[in-house]
């Protein structure tokens, strides 16, 4: 699996399918070579010299799409990375190459006016990949020790968004663009994949439509997939080995394969190996957070008995029926009660939860019924209002007509 090669024919033929292979990773939806004259213009808008590595892929490709995790530290959050398009020109996206090269400029120039210092005219970091306005790729292109490092940007939320970030934050990804390649990597394996969506999916869908409608061989798809999949983290061995504590990129792909499965004997197999559960799992979420969030209920309770940390908000993320048992652990291990919680426990059908929030947000001197009222009337409308415009056919809504009518019923038959 590990030495897969492709003939000279069957690259031809993969190019024609519109699919091109640069530094062991998959291009799909790839373009044409960039032509020469269109590198030198972008060279021309550059500090220094376009790193060797991007115009070897341009030689290759112009741009196309990529269909991998990457992870990276952010400004103290865990945040995934979404690069899913090698920029071109004419591409559908939010902004084409030259689109995100002109912004570029626009951003260096209104910065040297607030600044009050002459901007020279040349681009220090050449935007390349990403995605849309939220997330995107660069290589450093001024001269120094860090030119040809790829470097990331990723856009601040507003507050609202729990455990995002909310301030625009860069990292580096790797020294050069061969490393930025190897650092993508796939956490689940797209071929059993463990939830609804998962990466590899549009590269999947699009090899089956190659073949469907145009032809493409079975045999080279196949192989094709067998190549890619060799990015598939492997965890599994240095568990088994004892090794992964000293592997924590690995052990966070093994603890979010965890609670994607809710699997409480691998939390516990974990803990075992000494992979700690500690920092973040998710933007800011610790892994107790994800899981309670993702209804993971026997791996959230596998991480508390593990003595992972419990954040103080963890039970306002409660989306399910969660059992009073967890409650009390969760409680008892640093999560605070709030009314929130006590309507999301009544409307998930996890009365025994709600009382327990209930009566530990009395002991901390709250006054409960008022607050439940306006707490539970507010959900009860937002509730009511989604399954009217479902009822429509004008919304859709992930817990579907007959989930959000049984939350109703819960509210509205929920006593304190």
């Amino acid at each position: 699996m590990n030495d897969i090669r492709f003939t000279p024919d069957e690259l031809s033929t993969l190019r024609e399918h519109g699919i091109v292979l640069f530094a062991d990773r998959v291009i799909f939806d790839a373009q044409p070579p960039m032509p020469r004259q269109q590198i030198d213009a972008v060279q021309a808008v550059c500090a220094g010299p376009v790193p060797e590595a991007l115009v070897e892929l341009w030689q290759l490709t112009a741009g196309g799409r990529l269909d991998y995790d990457l992870s990276l530290e952010m400004n103290g959050n865990l945040e995934g990375i979404s690069w899913n398009e090698l920029f071109w020109d004419g591409s559908d996206g939010y902004h084409d190459l030259q689109g995100w090269i002109e912004h570029e400029q626009e951003l260096a120039q209104e910065a040297a006016e607030e600044s009050g210092t002459p901007w020279g005219g040349k681009l220090s970091h050449l935007p390349f990949g990403g995605f849309e306005y939220t997330d995107r790729i660069y290589a450093v292109v001024e001269p120094g020790a860090g030119h040809g490092q790829i470097v990331a940007w990723k856009k601040g939320l507003p507050p609202a968004w729990t455990h995002a970030l909310h301030e625009d934050s860069v990292n580096t990804v790797a020294p050069d663009l061969r490393g930025a390649f190897a650092a993508l990597r796939l956490d689940e394996d797209p071929l059993a994949p463990t939830s609804d969506y998962f990466s590899g999916q549009t590269l999947l869908g699009y090899l089956d439509d190659r073949h469907e409608d145009h032809g493409l061989d079975l045999d080279l798809m196949d192989k094709l997939v067998t190549f890619y999949c060799r990015a598939v983290v492997d965890w599994r061995t240095p568990l088994a080995e004892g090794t992964l504590r000293h592997q924590p990129q690995l052990a966070r792909v093994a603890l979010r394969h965890a609670i994607g499965t809710d699997d409480a004997g691998l939390v516990a197999e974990l803990a075992a190996a000494g992979v700690g559960f500690d920092g973040p799992h998710q933007g800011s979420a610790l892994a107790t957070d994800v899981a309670v969030s993702h209804g993971a209920f026997a791996a959230a309770a596998a991480l508390v008995r593990a003595g992972a940390p419990v954040a103080a908000d963890a039970l306002r993320n409660i989306d399910g029926q969660i059992a009073p048992e967890l409650t009390s652990a969760l409680l008892a291990n640093g999560a605070e009660p709030n009314v929130a919680a006590i309507v999301k426990c009544a409307a998930c059908g996890a009365p025994a939860s709600a009382h327990l929030i209930a009566d530990a947000c009395a002991k901390a001197g709250i006054d409960v019924a008022p607050a439940f009222v306006a707490e539970r009337d507010a959900m009860l409308l937002d509730l009511e209002n989604s399954l009217a415009k479902m009822q429509d056919g004008k919304y859709g809504h992930y817990l579907g007509q007959e989930g959000l009518a049984e939350r109703i019923e819960h509210l509205q038959t929920f006593r304190l």
